[in-house]
């Protein structure tokens, strides 16, 4: 069974979320199932059939959480001793060399990623090209525009 990479963070996340899964949305489908059932003919009976398909995504996402907290590989950032090297979970400075901009970005599991938070995926093109990389350092990214030059202007362990 392979390990899931999930930072400290994406763990609570994923914890939380299977708790209210459990604690609020199970009870809440039953409820709605129940509900539908006294209606009487269950046949032509659309608020059944929605609970139902909404009870089958619950308990499949529940089980999906079960699995990847079961299987993960928690990594604290702060705990990280990488000798400023890009690894999950640290925080990466890049500078785009054609145009300058200056871009932050956290190294973090598949679960995790938010792009709008900042957070990019392990399996991603840039996390990729970063790996391994320090400060100073030139990853060369493939994009759908052809290849981007980014310098790696700092890495942190946050």
């Amino acid at each position: 069974m392979s390990k899931v990479p999930l930072t400290v963070n994406g763990a609570e996340l994923l914890r939380m979320e299977l708790h209210r899964l459990k604690t609020v949305d199970r009870p809440s489908v039953i409820n709605a199932i129940s509900e539908a059932r006294a209606q009487g003919d269950l046949s032509e009976n659309a608020e059944y059939e929605a609970a139902k398909e909404r009870q089958s995504f619950v308990e499949g996402r529940i089980v999906e959480l079960e699995f990847k907290l079961g299987s993960a590989q928690i990594i604290d950032p702060k705990t990280i001793n990488a000798d400023g090297r890009c690894v999950f979970g640290s925080t990466v400075v890049l500078e785009d060399t054609n145009n300058g901009d200056v871009m932050t970005y956290q190294i973090v599991g598949d679960d995790e990623a938010d792009i709008k938070q900042r957070k990019i995926s392990i399996s991603s093109p840039i996390a990729r090209a970063l790996i391994g990389k320090s400060s100073g350092d030139i990853a060369e990214v493939q994009a759908p525009g052809g290849i981007r030059e980014y310098e790696v202007v700092d890495v942190q362990y946050i």
